[in-house]
């Protein structure tokens, strides 16, 4: 594949001319506006196929995929519009498969909450190997605090996707709660009542594996948070599913702080079916300006993890969105911007700026000024980090990324990734 950098005069039009590809391909395959003015810096994924196949009248997906050995969901996947645009139009051009050798299976694992949009949810499930919806919380009488997730395990398993449930620490006011994580800890009979519910939503609704996401674990409660974490797998196994756990993005076991102490890497590994590392918020709404997840900081925790986990456990934390930085920073005052990585690209656009990559954090990142004089700065991602993420995962023969998280989109990433490896499916 080819990842092109735009630079001054450059169009779509002839971005296309010159590698042979169709303007809309260019379009779909990086989210652009048909009209979107292209900035320089910007990186364009450009996907060239190796065998395309033209619409006739009464082809369906199925028989296209039967007559070249294919499958639907691979036609899909090689041609995103068809997600929102199902009807086939004769004459309409199909991508069969493209110039390049893919180089390995990965898993791929995705976090939603319920109000996803639907344009978005359906572009990300044909990639996607679990769906984790985000997410079920706990009274301190052990009854769950539901969310409305049906259509979403629907959708799920329309694609193959394998439909995970999230039990958080997160109380009825949105944030983690250390205190009902350590009432869950310190009781037996809790513990129990809260596992029987999970299994009993699971087993109703068509869920095939729990993620753990317990973060802010007084240090106290470290042992507790293991004996739990030991009885959920045991409890899971027994029905038939799997557990995931997310764990903090730690670099020594000696790391000190709430976010990390009672997340043991080598306990936790040991416990869990696979675990995610949470990679990501080194930039954050109330930090200084820096990329959200710099690759050299994402490497010191790798290099920590596969050290205590096997690497085959492991999913890497993959950031899909930036922020926007008011200037000067002053702590305790500014408060970032979360905005999606297409909008980032559209910001640049609106105010005339260069997109710059840093090469240490792998990232791009950009400067512009209001229209009152305020000057921001923006750093995001694009298809640059993530092949440098996914470029960390095959050098630690990790199982593969997990998104925190699917709510906005990001065509670059699904384009990469889809024609860079074979994506493992577990529905069948």
């Amino acid at each position: 594949m080819i990842l092109y950098v735009v630079k001054q005069g450059d169009t779509i039009y002839n971005i296309a001319r010159r590698y042979g590809v169709s303007v809309q391909r260019i379009i779909s395959d990086n989210g652009l506006a048909r009209a979107q003015e292209l900035v320089p810096g910007q990186a364009l994924i450009i996907l060239v196929p190796a065998a395309t196949y033209t619409v006739r009248p009464g082809d369906t997906l199925a028989s296209i995929a039967a007559r070249y050995g294919t499958t639907a969901l691979a036609l899909v996947q090689n041609n995103p519009t068809l997600v929102n645009s199902p009807f086939l139009i004769p004459g309409q051009s199909l991508a069969l498969r493209f110039q390049y050798q893919k180089k390995r299976e990965i898993a791929l694992y995705g976090y939603a909450y319920p109000y996803i949009q639907q344009s978005v949810l359906l572009h990300a499930l044909p990639f996607l190997t679990y769906l984790a919806i985000f997410s079920y919380g706990f009274t301190p009488d052990g009854e769950l605090i539901g969310i409305d997730d049906q259509r979403l395990i629907n959708r799920a398993y329309e694609f193959r996707t394998a439909p995970v449930m999230v039990l958080s620490s997160i109380a009825e006011d949105g944030n983690f709660n250390s205190e009902r994580a350590g009432l869950l800890f310190r009781n037996a009979v809790l513990q129990e009542k809260v596992l029987d519910n999970v299994v009993e939503v699971m087993r109703r609704k068509g869920y095939l594996g729990l993620d753990i996401d317990f973060e802010f674990i007084a240090p106290a409660d470290r042992e507790g948070f293991l004996a739990f974490l030991e009885r959920a797998t045991e409890r899971m196994h027994e029905n038939g599913f799997f557990i995931n756990t997310d764990l903090a993005p730690k670099v020594s076991a000696a790391q000190k702080g709430i976010l990390y102490e009672s997340h043991d890497y080598g306990a936790v590994g040991a416990i869990s079916d696979t675990v995610l590392l949470m990679t990501y918020e080194w930039g954050y709404t109330y930090g200084p300006p820096m990329a959200v997840a710099p690759l050299n900081r994402v490497r010191e925790v790798v290099e920590y993890a596969v050290t205590e986990i096997p690497a085959g456990k492991i999913f890497l934390g993959i950031p899909n969105y930036g922020y926007d930085w008011p200037l000067p920073f002053e702590r305790s005052t500014t408060r970032a911007v979360s905005i999606s990585n297409e909008y980032a690209v559209q910001l640049a656009a609106r105010y005339g700026a260069e997109i710059l990559f840093d090469e240490a954090a792998q990232s791009p990142t950009f400067a512009y000024f209001t229209r009152a004089g305020v000057k921001h700065t923006v750093w995001f991602e694009d298809v640059r980090s993530i092949r440098a993420k996914f470029d960390l995962i095959d050098e630690f023969c990790l199982l593969g990324g997990g998104y925190w998280n699917i709510m906005r989109p990001f065509a670059q990433n699904w384009a990469y990734v889809n024609a860079a490896y074979a994506l493992r499916k577990v529905v069948v």
